[in-house]
């Protein structure tokens, strides 16, 4: 039983945006704060990356943790239309998997940042993200 009614859960759902999410926001002020330059949501890679630096030949995906179904405390399969969300999250990790195999065969190294790792320590993860982005 989901705890919000139909309409609700609707327009909630409906206002969660494929970009510039907050933890996406987070990542790149941090990164623009320490000079790093970059480009967002290149189309013409595969996945289309959140953040490209070029410079560097590296990409980074910051990814929300139940859209992208990752196994930490913030991830909860929903109670409602459970066959359609799990078939929905499965084929986005496979999504994720042949994106991130695809930018790797082209040569660009790929990082993924978990919306959680950006909650719970902010500025560990982009000293984290800094230190491999530098390799």
């Amino acid at each position: 039983m989901d705890i919000v009614d139909k309409q609700t859960r609707s327009r909630m759902m409906a206002g969660i945006g494929a970009k510039s999410t907050a933890p996406e926001i987070a990542i790149r002020k941090e990164l623009f704060a320490h000079g790093y330059r970059y480009r967002l949501n290149v189309k013409a890679l595969p996945g289309c990356p959140d953040i490209v630096l070029k410079k560097f030949n590296a990409v980074i995906f910051v990814h929300g943790c139940f859209w992208h179904l990752h196994d930490c405390k913030y991830f909860k399969w929903p109670k409602s239309r459970p066959e359609f969300w799990r078939k929905k999250l499965i084929e986005n990790q496979k999504r994720d998997e042949r994106s991130r195999a695809a930018l790797e065969i082209s040569g660009w190294r790929v990082k993924v940042v978990w919306e959680c790792d950006i909650k719970n320590q902010l500025h560990g993860t982009i000293e984290d993200l800094i230190r491999w982005i530098e390799v």
